[in-house]
């Protein structure tokens, strides 16, 4: 005992750490922006953050924010936390489910796991999910298991877990209620009941800050008519849910790397398994793999798929350790190969070309510090604004967020029901707009997207929409700069009128 008593620690340490030495020093997503900013004011009818609101995340975040006055720091704190929370939740269960062999793999396989490390160092809500569908997991297994006291922090859990992100409770519910299956009724009753009075409490809170319901449900349905909507199954293609099952397979490579292979483990070592983990685990996995199938899933969105890591670790935990146990390999082979296995995962995280990789979000931000280092050098807040674009990386909200002192513009304008309306921000606050600011400005500056060849394209497009003779061209700090006279900005918002 005092053996797995160690082991858990050094593994919650190893993760802490890992996840600290590599944490982003800037906002790195357009979400990690959206979330800042609502430390400052919340208020989802401006994307501060975007709907469905993150209001416990948000609380969180600000709470932390009040010691150490940097919204991202604080953000990635609570990511680290979650980490930590999860590492200590995978290893229990799975110790439970399955011994300590098991558990020890388990760890280890989240330790390394390049998609879960990189989201462990950045303000975003994923790892936080998963440490509650990790949490609840554990928690309803023991319901299930006829520890029907475990029914009220199960319900809680789930609670601030929709708190967290909403989305939890269309994912999570399912398992909540099979677990509540093996109670009583009045037992299920009061589960139901603290599951209702735990949303109640955060939800009116939200509902409040938000300016009202209508205010609060008019930004949540806008923004899915604008996103998620147009590329559900009931809409699109079956090729549009085949191409999201094969995101969903890389999603799971680039997570667990060389350890994908775990699997083969279970063809070495074949015995039983409790019928009722296995559904059990399938309850828990299947809606959210449904929903990432038919519903929406991009791949710049892989945290998504955090949700599961739990339930993965675990299965890929038992599986690699029937493999280390059952192989005549000779040990000092084996542990070569775990060896190797770890050092395939951390490459991947250290140097992969993806986006959620130690190098890109490191180039990201000497981009982004080298693009808001050079703008002020060219041009001034006092005549000059700035359009940027709808971008995850080196978008609108980077360059507002960033450069507090400029009016920034976003690009396209948004297609609301109430009509065309325009974001802009200045000093970390956003406003929606109905026409084009333009006095006391003589120019605009667009903030430069990423490099990479799509990017160029896009950007070749928006300025066949302004006479090429006007535009002036700057080079500084390594990045060229496209500069145009204020006159022209209602060529690239025909449908939105000019303030005079």
């Amino acid at each position: 005992m005092l053996k797995n008593k160690l082991f858990l620690a050094l593994l919650t340490g190893s993760v802490a750490i890992s996840r600290w030495l590599f944490r982003s020093r800037y906002l790195y997503d357009l979400d990690s922006v959206n979330f800042a900013l609502a430390i400052g004011r919340f208020d989802p009818r401006v994307h501060q953050p975007h709907p469905p609101g993150y209001f416990l995340y948000i609380s969180m975040g600000r709470l932390l924010n009040t010691i150490c006055h940097d919204a991202n720091l604080a953000l990635v704190i609570v990511s680290v936390l979650a980490s930590c929370g999860l590492t200590i939740v995978i290893y229990k269960m799975t110790e439970d489910w399955f011994g300590p062999n098991a558990a020890r793999f388990a760890g280890l396989l989240f330790l390394f796991s390049p998609l879960a490390w990189f989201h462990g160092t950045v303000a975003l809500t994923y790892v936080v999910e998963a440490f509650f569908s990790g949490l609840l997991g554990y928690l309803c297994w023991r319901i299930y298991c006829g520890s029907a006291g475990f029914a009220l922090p199960a319900a809680i859990a789930l609670g601030v877990s929709a708190g967290v992100r909403p989305s939890s409770v269309l994912f999570l519910t399912p398992v909540f209620l099979i677990s509540l299956s093996k109670t009583t009724v009045k037992e299920r009753c009061l589960g139901l009941a603290a599951l209702a009075l735990t949303i109640a409490a955060w939800f009116g809170p939200m509902i409040y800050a938000s300016g009202g319901g209508k205010a609060y449900f008019g930004a949540l349905f806008s923004l899915w008519a604008m996103v998620p909507s147009k590329e559900t199954v009931f809409n699109s293609s079956p090729a549009t849910s085949i191409a999201r099952a094969f995101t969903i397979v890389f999603i799971y490579l680039l997570g667990f790397g060389a350890t994908s292979l775990a699997p083969l483990g279970a063809l070495v070592r074949k015995e039983s398994v409790d019928s009722r983990k296995k559904t059990f685990t399938i309850v828990w996995i299947a809606p959210a793999l449904c929903f990432f199938t038919f519903g929406y899933l991009k791949f710049v969105n892989s945290g998504y798929l955090l949700l599961l890591v739990a339930p993965a670790c675990m299965w890929l935990g038992v599986w690699a350790s029937g493999w280390y146990v059952s192989s005549a390999w000779r040990r000092s082979l084996k542990l070569a190969v775990i060896g190797g296995c770890a050092a395939v995962n951390v490459l991947i995280f250290l140097a992969s070309p993806f986006y959620c990789s130690y190098r890109q979000v490191r180039r990201f931000e000497a981009e982004l510090e080298s693009v808001t280092t050079a703008i002020p050098q060219i041009a001034s807040a006092q005549d000059t604004l700035i359009i940027s674009f709808d971008s995850h990386f080196e978008g609108f909200r980077h360059a507002g967020y960033y450069l507090p002192e400029y009016f920034t513009v976003e690009y396209p304008e948004a297609k609301l029901k109430e009509g065309p309306r325009i974001f802009v921000m200045h000093e970390r606050d956003t406003s929606l707009v109905t026409q084009l600011p333009a006095a006391p400005y003589t120019r605009f500056i667009l903030f430069p997207l990423p490099r990479g060849a799509s990017y160029e394209e896009y950007l070749r497009k928006v300025l066949a929409r302004l006479p090429s003779a006007r535009l002036k061209r700057v080079n500084a700090g390594g990045r060229e700069f496209i500069t145009g006279t204020i006159s022209d900005l209602p060529l690239l918002f025909p449908g939105v009128p000019e303030h005079r």
